[in-house]
């Protein structure tokens, strides 16, 4: 009998901690909360990117009373207005409706993905891989966080990794580890494959480019990096694994024989892992062509599974009911953005954290850009967009205190990355969460040593490239 994980039904997190939702509204209060305690203000743009030096304070009212307004006016470069509490709510269908293209991939990432589950491969295929490594996560786990992280870094993939999280969490359950351990292994080596982007084609080129330096060059270094991040991501895996003292399954009954359409589905799924892989570099696949094509696998899966055109739709539906969760949360996340933007205070942000690190020694500017990317990432859940606001303006002071492009590129790497292991803004994180059925608090107590450990070596990294002019 299968023991996978059932994701149809809508997942929530831990009972004693609190709903994302919840807290995803808080951090709308605490947003909102800004547009009324910081200066607005507003930097030129040209083609989407900030021109440094080109900050402008705009007056703003600051009416504690217009919480309650029933309409606000739209800010302009002439004056800014707080967000009230309707204005907010109104952010929210906006939010979505931005993110809305990846909403849909991710919806239909669960209904291919409860097809599959219909078609009965994945509990053969599982069967199959439990009695082939003998249940054996020492083994197992190191070789899944690594080939995540190669495709984080070279390929860019993240949410990607949505379709693969609900096989994860299915084979964590068939070896008898913790949901918590089962989702470490591909958030582990997800974001800290970010850090490096060896030559992640989603960040690189906004990131280089504004820094001045040939595209996808320097990579010698970041793949360094790459292999220090997975060589401490994996030790504090099996470090946590050994604590609940587990121990591989000594005797696995043999698998029985795989019937023909389980083989031909997991065939199916091996090929669609190719083309993906291959079509998000060479074709640039976005959220909609990802959306047709994940539509596509479902029907081709069903097909090769023999499911009944019925079950297959029943199904389709019933998985995408499962991520309306994860999808919602996506949504929020982008509103946080939307609402600082709308009250004109993001680029206040930006200036002010620039000017803590203007006029130091370079090391101290590399460290202090980490820490600049991982406070955005708390407000802006896109990595090219942090790049698109702050690199224009953090590459400059890093070049009049002596740093090259490359490392200051390094140094956004880092900071975005690390704190996205954790980032309680980020709603792919917290989607991530939310599948897996686990606490945002507990993951912060599993997660947040590996955090400091990479926090401590990200700060020796950056030192030293300065000290050797990387």
């Amino acid at each position: 009998m299968s023991i996978q994980p059932d994701i149809a039904h809508a997942p929530t997190a831990h009972k004693r901690s609190l709903h994302p939702i919840l807290m995803m509204l808080g951090i709308l209060l605490i947003a909102m909360a800004l547009t009324y305690l910081l200066d607005a203000g507003q930097f030129q743009r040209h083609q989407n990117l900030v021109e440094p030096g080109s900050y402008q304070r705009i007056e703003k009212t600051a009416d504690p009373l217009a919480i309650f307004a029933l309409s606000m006016p739209a800010s302009t470069a002439a004056r800014a207005y707080p967000a009230s509490a309707l204005s907010l709510f109104r952010a929210i269908p906006d939010g979505l409706t931005r993110t809305s293209s990846l909403i849909f991939m991710v919806m239909f990432v669960g209904g291919m993905f409860e097809v599959f589950k219909r078609t009965g491969a994945l509990d053969a295929g599982l069967d199959r891989l439990v009695s082939v490594s003998r249940g054996n996560m020492y083994v197992l786990a190191p070789l899944l966080i690594l080939t995540v992280g190669l495709g984080s870094t070279f390929l860019g993939l993240m949410s990607e990794y949505l379709v693969l999280l609900p096989v994860v969490l299915a084979l964590g359950e068939r070896l008898k580890i913790s949901p918590m351990l089962s989702l470490a292994m591909l958030a582990f080596g997800a974001k800290l494959g970010y850090v490096a982007s060896v030559s992640n084609p989603i960040v690189l080129p906004v990131a280089q480019s504004i820094a001045g330096v040939p595209l996808f060059s320097g990579a010698g270094v970041r793949l360094i990096v790459f292999a220090v991040a997975m060589a401490i991501a994996i030790a504090y895996f099996l470090y946590q694994l050994r604590l609940t003292r587990y121990e591989a399954i000594r005797h696995t009954a043999p698998a029985s024989r795989m019937a023909t359409p389980h083989r031909l589905v997991l065939l199916v799924m091996g090929l669609a892992t190719v083309v993906l892989v291959f079509a998000a570099r060479e074709f640039k696949w976005h959220n909609g062509e990802l959306s047709a094509f994940y539509i596509f696998l479902g029907i081709a899966i069903a097909v090769t599974g023999r499911l009944g055109a019925r079950e297959a739709a029943d199904a389709f539906v019933q998985g995408m009911k499962g991520m309306m969760l994860a999808a919602l949360l996506i949504g929020l996340a982008a509103t946080i953005e939307l609402v600082l933007q709308r009250s004109m205070v993001l680029d206040t942000v930006i200036e002010r954290l620039s000017e803590l690190v203007n006029g130091h020694p370079p090391a101290f500017v590399a460290s202090g850009i980490m820490v600049i990317e991982a406070v955005l990432d708390l407000l802006v859940p896109s990595t090219s967009g942090k790049a698109a606001i702050s690199m224009p303006i953090l590459a400059p002071i890093a070049h009049l205190a002596g740093l090259s492009g490359q490392t200051v590129v390094l140094a956004f790497l880092l900071g975005n990355g690390i704190m996205g292991i954790v980032n309680p803004a980020s709603g792919l994180t917290l989607a991530f969460l939310a599948i897996s059925r686990v606490g945002y608090g507990q993951w912060v107590r599993f997660a947040l040593p590996l955090v400091l450990i990479m926090s401590v070596a990200a700060v020796v990294i950056v030192t030293l490239a300065t000290e050797f002019g990387y």
